[in-house]
């Protein structure tokens, strides 16, 4: 079995133990300084670990060992963690939405004997799987539009939203400015903006601008798209309150404030509902055309445990990116993007089937 450490034993963390304990593949050991999060690891087969994540000195001696690192952990704890997983040997996967944090993984990559992967989860994760798949149909590509929502399968309350995955994340996707390629150019976009609104099997969304979501598609594209998105979907009327909140009461200015609120009004769910749709429009076959993907997946039951949508989708994003580094199917070593992983080798997996 080859020893694999996990940070974080939250929501999403206890959904990567619970499938990756039960292959039988890894050993798997979870580190949290919150003692109840490992209590709530439950039947998992795995160590846990009281560690404070914080402490590199002390992180970096416990990863060593061990050959994979995978951060479930708050985004602005990600520079210590990979930089920890470097001087520990291990290879290193996160599922962090922020735009600074993964630059400096990237640095970290540099000349590094083992691999970085960051931005394994959904969206960044699986969407750009799914957008740089649909980009090789195409001799020349005009529009990629990437779209992904985490949703209640039945909204009650004026958000028409529940808690689904960590909220500080959240609020970094509706406060940070978003990378985006217009008309050739790669741009930073204000969050919240550009709303539109579409209908798909019958429901109607709305979806506008959020940070992070595009991965290094940018970087990727660049050159060869004349228009590059993402947006995240929700329910009309979302982001005209969430607007209010960041902008007009100025909580984007102070989100320790904006997170209590958040975590205090809403509740979470485990009926939820991700949406994933992607279009890409271009020259194939000497013709404009468009071509496009959409994908539900609703929360099931896993490995015997209820889990959200989101948890399912997260987990089985990351977990899939480490079994296909574990086969020979990504690079290595070095900075690794989401888009290098084929979009059938990830369906074919055992955690990527989650998606099929």
């Amino acid at each position: 079995m080859d020893k694999l450490m996990l940070l974080g034993g939250g929501k999403i963390g206890q959904a990567i133990a619970t499938m990756m304990a039960a292959t039988g593949d890894y050993d798997l050991t979870v580190a949290d300084k919150d003692a109840e999060s490992l209590k709530r690891l439950g039947k998992a087969r795995v160590t846990p670990v009281a560690l404070d994540v914080s402490d590199k000195a002390a992180l970096t001696r416990a990863i060593r060992g061990h050959k994979y690192v995978v951060s479930a952990m708050p985004y602005h704890l990600t520079p210590t963690v990979a930089e920890a997983a470097k001087m520990a040997g291990a290879h290193y996967f996160d599922l962090t939405e922020d735009v600074e944090s993964t630059r400096v993984v990237k640095q970290l990559a540099k000349g590094a004997d083992t691999a970085f992967v960051p931005q394994c989860g959904l969206a960044p994760g699986y969407i750009s799987i799914v957008a740089h798949d649909l980009t090789k149909q195409f001799e020349a590509l005009r529009d990629v539009n990437m779209r992904v929502g985490a949703l209640p399968v039945y909204p009650t309350n004026a958000l028409k939203y529940n808690l689904t995955w960590s909220t500080d994340g959240l609020i970094n996707e509706y406060c940070n400015p978003c990378e985006a390629i217009v008309d050739g150019t790669m741009r930073e976009m204000p969050a919240l903006e550009e709303m539109e609104h579409f209908s798909l099997d019958g429901v109607d969304y709305e979806a506008f601008n959020t940070s992070g979501g595009l991965g290094t598609l940018c970087e990727t594209l660049s050159g060869r798209v004349e228009n590059l998105n993402y947006k995240t979907v929700r329910y009309p009327g979302h982001r005209d309150i969430i607007k209010t909140l960041v902008r007009d009461l100025r909580l984007g200015q102070r989100r320790d404030i904006m997170k209590d609120v958040l975590e205090a009004a809403i509740p979470i769910t485990y009926q939820d509902v991700v949406l994933v749709f992607v279009t890409v429009s271009g020259q194939k076959g000497g013709r404009l055309t468009q071509v496009s993907y959409a994908k539900k997946v609703y929360a099931a039951e896993v490995e015997g445990e209820l889990m959200s949508a989101i948890q399912i989708t997260t987990a089985a994003g990351i977990c899939a990116m480490v079994d296909l580094m574990r086969a020979g199917k990504l690079p290595q070593a070095g900075f690794v993007r989401q888009e290098e992983a084929s979009h059938a080798d990830f369906l074919a997996n055992r955690f990527g089937r989650h998606y099929a």
